[in-house]
């Protein structure tokens, strides 16, 4: 009990108010365990009986007529739980960043005069102020409106609805797609559904799976099995378990946006083959920054294949087309809105007549998809964007590392530093944007796990030498002026999320030198402003 009281004198509201002489005479009486019933940390902490120093448990005491008729204490709850998270300096501040078009990637504060370099922005390839895109919007919204004005079901099919999964469907050389208000709509509603339509299923989920996912397999109410993560052996060992017969999926992202590891493709889908399961390929942070059309990273696995046919399918099967499901966003790299799922014409036509998160959700508004349809017109024939952009997160990562900076290896486009804990994290955060001008979010618990916590730089097209040097100089000056510790720090210590490990060989980037020498004019012709028909399946298939 004395360990909960000191737990409680730093966050909970009842404790703080009351004086150590109010609790000595409550303590004389029954009234100290009847009111500590209610304190948000030592009240759980009763009801589920904690061990006390003599080994036995402290129950819940009974409900008092009293406290039978007192209502339940909801601020109380509301405010430990937000003292808790100041407590542990994983609660969140979110600063007044206003991105603007005109100057990408600079942004202003509140103050217009305060003008700041954006560094994490998931808008990867500068697309929300790309002017296709924005003609493709002002045109839609001037002659359809702001909304869509309801779900599918009631408001009806639309012309851009249509465009856009068939752009889609095309983009991942799947059958047909279907568009939902973002991929966390997307990945719940189709991994939960699967899970409540599909019985016995049993779901394979990789270790650092994002939330919504994660979110998705527990609305599924299906079986479950973490596997550790990119590790194809325990992944082997746990699809072993169970006979052929059974029902099975694997869900996995392609690029892991917080670490930037890269997944392994082919071989989850060679063990999906050999042990009959589904895969759910997430490429949320790889579609349009990956292969020759951007359709992301099972594309890129076969670049040269796709390079050459361009919007037609190549002659022998693609990594790509083994994939049984592909969730993407519009609201990174395509810079609007929105998610998807793209797969085969029937199980999609399934999700779009069964999925409440399609079903009873508002589709997106007209010039929204007016404007991903033209950014995916765009990036299919433009590879110069991801090329930079490749270029200069190579140089990022490169030179911060040549100065000791502990930047977490990976293969992709993401640039976690990692600092190790919140408190230092947030510190380097303010740091950047206050003395330097440099806006990089702080990213901790439960994005990623305690004592894992890190800077995430994302560089973009628009973020050449002259910026970059100026990131990096600060960076230096902010791991100084704070004395975090450097590569040689956490290498005396064993290192740590892959940082000051001893006999590691460099990682290969995903992107080869050969790739990045390529220009748009190496791209097949078909992929210029290619007509594509719409998909019968987005809007029914008739019998």
């Amino acid at each position: 009990m004395e360990a909960l009281t000191r737990q409680s004198l730093s966050v909970c509201p009842f404790v703080k108010k009351h004086s150590t002489a109010a609790f000595k005479r409550m303590s004389q009486s029954s009234a100290l365990v009847s009111q500590a019933a209610h304190c948000p940390v030592v009240g759980p902490a009763m009801k589920r009986g904690l061990a006390t120093s003599a080994g036995a448990t402290v129950a819940a005491p009974a409900a008092s007529t009293a406290s039978a008729n007192t209502s339940f204490d909801f601020d109380a709850l509301f405010q430990g739980d937000l003292a808790k998270k100041r407590s542990d300096k994983s609660y969140r501040f979110f600063n007044n960043i206003n991105r603007l078009a005109a100057e990408f990637p600079k942004a202003h504060r509140k103050n217009e005069a305060d003008k700041v370099t954006v560094w994490c922005s998931n808008d990867y390839l500068g697309m929300g102020r790309n002017p296709q895109v924005l003609a493709a919007m002002k045109t839609a919204l001037e002659r359809y409106g702001s909304g869509a004005g309801g779900t599918r079901n009631i408001a009806g099919h639309n012309r851009h609805a249509i465009a856009l999964e068939a752009e889609l469907a095309n983009l991942h050389k799947q059958d047909a797609a279907l568009v939902f208000t973002s991929c966390m709509v997307a990945n719940d509603a189709v991994l939960s559904l699967l899970g409540q339509k599909i019985k016995d299923l049993v779901i394979f989920s990789d270790s650092l799976n994002h939330a919504s996912m994660i979110q998705g397999i527990r609305n599924s109410r299906a079986k479950k099995h973490v596997f550790k993560h990119n590790d194809l052996e325990d992944l082997e060992r746990l699809l072993k378990q169970y006979p052929k017969s059974t029902p099975k999926l694997i869900a996995f992202e392609s690029v892991y946006s917080m670490c930037g590891s890269v997944a392994p493709i082919e071989k989850i889908c060679d063990l999906a083959q050999q042990y009959g399961a589904l895969t759910f390929l997430d490429e949320v942070h790889a579609v349009g920054m990956y292969g020759p059309h951007g359709a992301g990273v099972a594309e890129h696995l076969d670049f040269e294949e796709h390079l050459r046919s361009g919007i037609a399918s190549p002659s022998r099967k693609t990594i790509m087309e083994r994939v049984d499901m592909i969730t993407g966003t519009l609201g990174k790299a395509y810079g609007a809105v929105g998610g998807y799922v793209a797969g085969k014409r029937d199980l999609i036509d399934w999700l779009r007549s069964y999925a409440p998160g399609f079903i009873f959700t508002t589709t997106l508004p007209p010039a929204v998809m007016a404007g991903a349809a033209a950014a995916i017109r765009y990036q299919r024939a433009t590879l110069k964007d991801r090329v930079l952009q490749q270029q200069n997160t190579r140089y990022v990562k490169d030179t911060l590392r040549s100065l000791g900076i502990p930047v977490i290896p990976n293969p992709s486009h993401i640039v976690p530093i990692l600092v190790g804990n919140a408190a230092d994290a947030k510190k380097a955060s303010d740091l950047l944007l206050e003395k330097h001008s440099i806006y990089v979010q702080a990213i901790n618990y439960p994005t990623v796990p305690i004592g894992e916590e890190r800077l995430r730089i994302t560089p973009t097209p628009g973020h050449g030498k002259e910026l970059s040097d100026e990131l990096i100089t600060a960076v230096v000056s902010v791991f100084e002026e704070l004395n975090l510790k450097k590569v040689d720090a956490w290498e005396k210590e064993g290192g740590h999320c892959g940082v000051g490990l001893k006999g590691v060989a460099p990682m290969e980037h995903l992107w080869t030198d050969a790739q990045l020498a390529l220009k748009d004019s190496d791209l097949n012709k078909n992929v210029v402003e290619p007509v594509i028909e719409g998909l019968e399946v987005s809007s029914g298939v008739r019998i």
